[in-house]
């Protein structure tokens, strides 16, 4: 009887620890869901009132002012080494904006995406940790149509 108890609540423990894990993870993806949100928001913003055709640069200025000034924390140009057997190289790469710490956003002015932009988010995403990133093409005639959701 004592055995049967005592492997009943080990149950209940793994129980509990399954269901906060898994109610983590559920906050976690609705937190990153709704930063997202606010960065496609964000972008659209931008297109809206700049359109197509301008360089890279001058989405990312834009897109980061009016960002913060809707409350977001945007970090530009974040430098993102390589960790390779516990050697840290820092070869230049470089993250366009890490936003509230936890997205990363690959922007580009650009006729296509091709697989080599995809490649480099998925990277960055391993290489930082981070679990969500998103790549935005601002040279399209529908902001919708240029952007591109990856999860590590």
């Amino acid at each position: 009887m004592r055995v049967y108890a005592s492997i009943k609540h080990l149950l209940v423990e793994q129980t509990i620890i399954y269901k906060t894990t898994e109610d983590t993870e559920s906050t976690e993806n609705m937190e990153l869901n709704g930063i997202s949100e606010k960065i496609i928001g964000a972008a659209m913003q931008v297109h809206s009132t700049l359109g197509p055709g301008l360089l890279e640069s001058a989405y990312e200025a834009s897109f980061t002012y009016g960002s913060e000034k809707r409350g977001i924390k945007v970090l530009s140009q974040v430098g993102l080494p390589v960790i390779y057997d516990g050697m840290k190289v820092d070869l230049g790469y470089r993250l366009d904006l890490l936003v509230e710490d936890s997205v990363i956003v690959e922007l580009k002015a650009v006729n296509e995406i091709t697989p080599v932009y995809e490649a480099q988010l998925i990277s960055y995403l391993k290489l930082s940790g981070k679990s969500l990133g998103l790549l935005i093409n601002f040279n399209v005639t529908l902001l919708k149509d240029g952007i591109t959701r990856r999860i590590n």
